[in-house]
């Protein structure tokens, strides 16, 4: 009697340490694949060198009210590091001057700088203050960086179409503990292998934003760039979109096209 259970409880042990096993295993096949997805996305939107393009920022409120900007936006791309960007705010008169330097680091917290005309001063933002509003629009500062794959952990979690576009459904997970996200959940399109959509979670995991990329053209032969950006907040209803236009390539700027002395003088 005693070894028919000592045989029973053996054979439970081992059915649920091979379900164990099964669940870690698919664990690590989706985390893999989302992984895979990830790089292949960075490694097609690499060697464009440095880009510039004209940027129209609509800001809204629940109310539909809106207010505009127009901005400059240049990039940077570097060898071994994170992209370099630098945007300058042309109008209206009461921010024009104002620029902001970003510089993105796979691993580590990025370097940001903000140039603030009236106070004739450059600002440093913290890393602790990443999830602050740039510059009262529902965008993040860390919504700036530019997309470095280690800046994340992964998960894929199905295949799925949005809007007639076959795209992967991913989950990213920032590395960065003070990131105001505790996830993203990004539809990626199969074809670009570029954002359609991204929602946004809070440190509560609540769904605290969502953007829709649209209106993609490609440049070069090779480059998918967007023409529209909504960012919507879906606790407040406010949003800000972002009309692009004008991308230029290879424009032949350098490093010291982005060092803080730039900030400045940026007109």
């Amino acid at each position: 009697m005693l070894n028919l259970k000592l045989q029973h409880l053996l054979l439970v042990g081992l059915l649920l340490g091979s379900n164990g096993l099964s669940a870690n295993s698919n664990d690590t096949t989706v985390q893999d694949k989302g992984l895979s997805i990830a790089k292949k996305a960075k490694q097609l939107d690499s060697g464009w060198g440095d880009s510039q393009s004209e940027v129209e920022m609509i800001l809204s409120n629940k109310n539909g009210q809106e207010s505009r900007r127009v901005i400059r936006n240049k990039n940077l791309e570097v060898q071994g590091d994170g992209d370099k960007n630098l945007v300058i705010f042309d109008e209206p008169l009461d921010v024009q001057g104002t620029a902001f330097l970003n510089y993105s680091h796979p691993v580590g917290a990025d370097d940001q700088w903000l140039y603030l005309p009236a106070l004739k001063r450059v600002k440093r933002i913290s890393s602790r203050n990443k999830s602050g509003s740039f510059m009262g629009s529902e965008f993040a500062y860390e919504d700036m960086s530019s997309f470095e794959v280690e800046k994340y952990s992964y998960k894929y979690l199905r295949d799925e179409q949005l809007n007639g576009q076959d795209c992967y459904v991913l989950e990213y997970y920032p590395v960065d503990e003070f990131s105001g996200y505790t996830r993203q959940v990004v539809w990626l399109d199969k074809t670009m292998y570029q954002p359609v959509k991204i929602e946004f979670y809070d440190r509560r995991d609540s769904l605290l934003k969502t953007l829709l990329s649209k209106e993609y053209q490609l440049y070069e032969g090779k480059y998918w760039r967007p023409g529209i950006m909504e960012m919507t907040n879906n606790l407040n209803g406010k949003g800000t979109t972002l009309l692009m236009k004008n991308y230029r390539f290879r424009n032949g700027m350098t490093e010291q096209d982005f060092n803080q002395n730039v900030l400045r003088r940026a007109r």
